[in-house]
């Protein structure tokens, strides 16, 4: 018997280790593994285009490469408002580049939550959406961003390969609203849900905040996170032409569209060039947002105004040409109906 005993062991031993392998690759609800997602932007580079049928929007060297900025009617906008100091824009990315020529004192805030050994731009995302949102503008460098007099707060959340967990985002969204961010723009997504990041948007959302966040590079209707919580606002992709981005998730989850292909922008070390991706459009409607909060109109006397500038940006879309989204973002509709609705 002895023998028999020693002669199995091995084999009890081997399909042990063999399981014990298995479960250490396997993610379940409620681990952190399970909450990973990352920044939403396309890998491959896009194929620079032309976009002559738009008018020049600013003196800034690369005015000419913003197609969404004419397309979404913010030079119109800017007539009303170009945003102000005391509007702060929380970006939660891989970090900023805040020594850009193009977004020098802007950012008046920073915290890394990461393992980074720095909050500054490893990855280069965080910068490019930086410069969507807030870069200066008509200063003849670079381009201008939508909300070009807010300021900005770089809290890092995501590493520097682009990599984030729920937890942690979910850190970085409470540092904002208790650091005075009026809007926070997430342009990262996972597959997975987050208890400890839907309770930190919810918490945001009962401040004042708004959440701006990407849809997803999901080609389809595969829900993505946070955009899928509904104190978010979900956002997908378009091109120049209105037509949905190939890859831009979608879906009647998705409040709305806005410009995310072939989005030129800044990247760190004073550099610039052109990203394409969910994160770009939620750039576009995080720099709206912006603008929004500069008007300062708490029509229904409820103490905030996040939602007159959330019901005002959804409520002013242009109608695409597709049944996928609700409508892409209009910077000059928006602020009109801020400025008339009761």
């Amino acid at each position: 018997m002895t023998r028999t005993k020693f002669k199995w062991f091995p084999v009890f031993f081997l399909l042990f280790c063999l399981a014990a392998s298995f479960l250490s690759f396997q993610t379940f609800p409620g681990s952190p593994e399970a909450e990973r997602g990352s920044v939403a932007v396309i890998t491959s580079e896009p194929e620079p285009a032309s976009y002559e049928s738009f008018a020049v929007a600013s003196n800034d060297d690369y005015s000419g490469r913003q197609w969404a900025i004419p397309k979404t009617m913010v030079p119109q906008a800017w007539e009303v408002t170009s945003g102000e100091a005391s509007v702060v824009i929380a970006v939660l990315d891989t970090g900023i580049d805040s020594e850009h020529e193009d977004l020098v004192g802007k950012v008046i805030a920073e915290v890394n939550f990461t393992d980074s050994p720095t909050a500054d731009d490893i990855y280069g995302h965080g910068t490019h959406v930086a410069g969507i949102i807030a870069a200066a503008a008509n200063n003849g460098a670079g381009i201008a961003g939508v909300a070009c007099d807010c300021r900005l707060m770089n809290v890092k959340v995501a590493d520097d390969y682009g990599i984030f967990y729920g937890s942690v985002a979910a850190k970085g969204v409470r540092w904002a609203v208790e650091h005075g961010a009026k809007v926070i723009n997430m342009s990262l997504f996972s597959t997975e849900p987050s208890r400890d990041l839907e309770e930190a948007i919810n918490y945001a959302w009962s401040k004042g905040v708004v959440v701006i966040a990407a849809s997803g590079n999901c080609i389809g209707t595969k829900i993505a996170y946070p955009a899928y919580y509904s104190s978010c606002l979900a956002v997908a992709a378009t091109d120049s032409n209105d037509c949905l981005a190939s890859w831009s998730s979608w879906g009647d989850w998705v409040d709305l569209a806005a410009p995310g292909v072939d989005i030129y922008s800044t990247l760190p070390g004073d550099r610039y060039g052109s990203k394409s991706g969910t994160s770009m459009a939620a750039a576009h409607v995080s720099g709206l947002a912006g603008l929004l909060f500069a008007l300062r109109s708490d029509k229904n006397s409820k103490g905030f105004i996040s939602d007159e500038v959330r019901a005002a940006i959804e409520g002013s879309c242009d109608a695409v040409d597709t049944s996928a989204v609700k409508g892409r973002i209009n910077a000059f509709h928006a602020v009109n109906k801020a400025l008339t609705s009761k």
